[in-house]
């Protein structure tokens, strides 16, 4: 297979291999899916020779991204789509609760997405401070 790239498309395909990778294995311990970690090498290989070295290196015989590529920036891209992700399922939980975990239908769609929105919205200005458990307050 042959694909042809810019320097600014390929280093944007890191990026998004880095993060794929990032989310299918970071929390796997010793359960890592092999194959996308293999991926994500051999792209990273090639930075050597298209003149991004600096962005690779050799770990245990295998070439990973390196220390100056993941403390660039990347990981602020992935915790502002984890705070977001945690905020949206945490929204759209408390929002089914108060509505007795009905299923979702037509008829209770627009109440639920408004009750989403209220709680974003209560997220937005305030995070989790508003949020307790009375029963771990003891």
């Amino acid at each position: 297979m042959q694909l042809e790239l810019s320097k600014k498309e390929f280093r944007r395909l890191l990026d998004l291999v880095y993060i794929g990778n990032w989310i299918l294995n970071s929390t796997r311990g010793d359960d890592r899916i092999a194959d996308y970690d293999q991926v994500e090498s051999k792209l990273f290989a090639l930075c050597r020779e298209n003149g991004m070295p600096s962005l690779v290196e050799r770990w245990n015989g295998e070439d990973v991204p390196s220390r100056a590529f993941s403390d660039g920036g990347i990981h602020e891209a992935i915790a502002d789509y984890e705070d977001t992700v945690f905020y949206e399922i945490l929204a759209e939980e408390l929002a089914r609760r108060d509505m007795d975990y009905q299923p979702v239908s037509n008829e209770n769609y627009d109440a639920l997405v408004s009750r989403m929105d209220d709680y974003i919205a209560e997220f937005e200005a305030h995070g989790t401070d508003n949020i307790s458990i009375p029963t771990m307050d003891e």
